[in-house]
Formats: C-alpha cells, structure tokens, sequence
C-alpha cells in the first residue's frame, strides 16, 4: 500500500502531467498548491478562467482535499466571498479511489455544469438560477467578465491578496478582477 506522502506526491505530479498549470505555494510542499482551471465551454463559465486553491490533509487520499475558487465566481455551489465549494463528492462521498484529476476534469466541470440550487452556498445565485435562468446566465457571464479575465487571473497571481485589501479601500469597480477572499472548501464543517 501506497503511503499517503507518497499518494500526494503523486496525484499531484499526475496533475501536473496531464497539462494542467500548477502554482505550489512552496516548491518543497506538495500539500498547498492553486490550479488554473478554465470554465467548461458551452457554459455561460466558457471564456473564464480561476485559480483554484487546493490544500491537501495529512490523510490524503483518505481525507478530501480542500478546494476553493480564488477570484470570484458566481454559482450557487460556491460562497461567492470565500470561494468554498459545497460539492458532495468532495465533502461527503470522497473515496481514496478519486485524485486530483478527477477534481478538475470531471467534478468542477460537473459542478459548473450542472449547479444544485436546493443546497446552496450562495443563495442569491440559488434563486436567481430557479426564478430567472436567463438571468442567472447573464450574471455569470458579467462576472466572467469582471473577475474570470485570463489576462488578470494569470497577470496578478501574487498580488491577489494585495489587490484584494485594495479593492476593498477603493470599491468593487476600481477592484479590478481579484478576488475578495479565499478560505477553503467546507469538507472540515461535515
């Protein structure tokens, strides 16, 4: 059997290898990274791009990562000022069987896809999306817009925290498209 380090390391090299971009935190920690993760296309997500911060437990695989989204995203699943996701696969049902890729090829995607509005996070978006599907659409594709721009996500990695402290002095619109704040996904709370 595979130790839990060693599992980490390696799902993490496997992320790595199947094309996806992977910022450690610290080259020498394989445990707190963020992944570039695009919305998926035919979605009003198609055209955004977010960092994804995942921090993996000492018990990983065994215990589920913790995923959350930086920059901001408008969806019912994800608390749109901590960026925490409420997914079962990741907060409930996770098995050893699952990786990283998994995460990003199939369970974001899935996620964005396919929102949950009787289990929200974001109660707004929740309503939004059942009362006015049009509608919902339209804001996320303003918030794409706003805080999903490629050239922004990718331009300002380091300075997330910086710009965010800044755009809460000078107001949402001066804030550019960083992100207000990131905790983590809710898989400690269940």
């Amino acid at each position: 059997m595979t130790s839990p380090s060693k599992r980490r390391d390696m799902d993490v090299m496997k992320l790595m290898m199947s094309d996806w971009k992977v910022e450690l935190t610290d080259e020498n920690n394989t445990s707190d990274f963020c992944v570039i993760f695009h919305g998926p296309k035919d979605s009003p997500y198609e055209g955004g791009v977010w960092k994804v911060h995942v921090e993996l437990p000492e018990a990983y695989p065994y215990k589920s990562p913790s995923i959350g989204f930086v920059n901001r995203i408008f969806h019912p699943n994800v608390d749109e000022n901590a960026g925490s996701v409420c997914l079962d696969v990741i907060n409930q049902t996770w098995s050893p069987m699952f990786d990283l890729v998994n995460v990003f090829e199939v369970f974001l995607p899935q996620l964005l896809l396919y929102p949950n509005p009787s289990d929200p996070l974001n109660g707004e978006a929740a309503s939004l999306l059942m009362r006015e599907p049009q509608s919902y659409a339209q804001r996320v594709r303003d918030y794409v817009q706003r805080f999903a721009r490629e050239e922004n996500v990718l331009g300002k990695g380091s300075e997330r925290k910086a710009a965010s402290e800044d755009g809460a002095k000078q107001g949402e619109e001066e804030q550019g498209e960083e992100s207000e704040g990131f905790l983590s996904s809710s898989d400690d709370e269940e």
